[in-house]
C-alpha cells in the first residue's frame, strides 16, 4: 500500500509539475519514504552553504550538497546582522552533472532542501524550473524547520522540518556529498 501511495505522489508530481509556474513543497517523511523505497529515481539536493551544515548538521540520505547561495564573507548585513548571502554561478550546472551521474535527466524528480524551506528551498526548486527542470520540489519546513514565535522556546526551531520529524540526521558530515569549492 506505502508503495502504490508514494508511487501515486511521484506521479501527480510529475503531471502537476509538468504545468506548474511554481515549485510544491514535499513533507520530509515523504521523501524519506521516497528515498529508501526509491533511490534512484531521484535526486535529493542538500542546498545549504557547507559552514551552515557544519554547525547545524546533515542527513546522509541526500545525494549532495551543492549550494543555492553562499554566504559572502567580505559583505557585512548590520541590519540583519549577517553575512550577504550570493547566488552559486555553478549551481545548474552541478544539479546537471549530479543527475548524469545518477544516470537520471532533467525529468527527473529533484527535492532541493535549504535550513528552513523558505528563503532557499523554494526559491531554488523555483529556480530550477525556470531553467527547464520540469520535475522540482522541495522540503517543506527545510531541515532544521520554523521557529517557535512564543512561549519559552520562542527563536529556537524545534517545530516540523528533517530534524524535528525525527529523520535521520547526524552532526557528522559526510564529506563525499559536500560540495567543494
Amino acid at each position: 500500500m506505502k508503495t502504490i501511495i508514494l508511487s501515486l505522489f511521484l506521479m501527480f508530481g510529475m503531471i502537476f509539475s509538468a504545468s506548474a509556474e511554481d515549485a510544491l513543497s514535499v513533507p520530509p517523511q515523504e521523501v524519506w519514504s521516497f528515498v529508501q523505497e526509491h533511490p534512484d529515481e531521484l535526486l535529493f539536493v542538500d542546498i545549504r552553504d557547507p559552514i551552515e551544515i557544519m554547525f547545524v548538521g546533515f542527513t546522509d540520505a541526500v545525494d549532495i550538497n551543492i549550494p543555492f547561495k553562499v554566504a559572502n564573507r567580505t559583505q557585512f548585513n548590520e541590519s540583519k546582522g549577517s553575512f550577504a548571502m550570493q547566488s552559486n554561478p555553478e549551481f545548474v550546472n552541478e544539479i546537471e552533472k549530479a543527475l548524469e551521474a545518477k544516470g537520471l535527466d532533467k525529468d527527473s524528480l529533484i527535492v532541493t532542501m535549504c535550513r528552513s524551506g523558505s528563503e532557499r528551498g523554494k526559491p531554488s526548486a523555483d529556480y530550477l524550473l525556470s531553467q527547464g527542470f520540469s520535475n522540482v520540489k522541495y522540503i517543506d519546513h527545510g531541515f532544521q524547520g520554523s521557529t517557535v514565535k512564543e512561549g519559552k522556546m520562542k527563536g529556537f526551531r524545534v517545530v516540523n522540518g528533517w530534524q524535528n520529524a525525527g529523520l535521520p540526521w547526524s552532526s557528522m558530515i559526510n564529506a563525499n556529498k559536500i560540495s567543494k569549492p
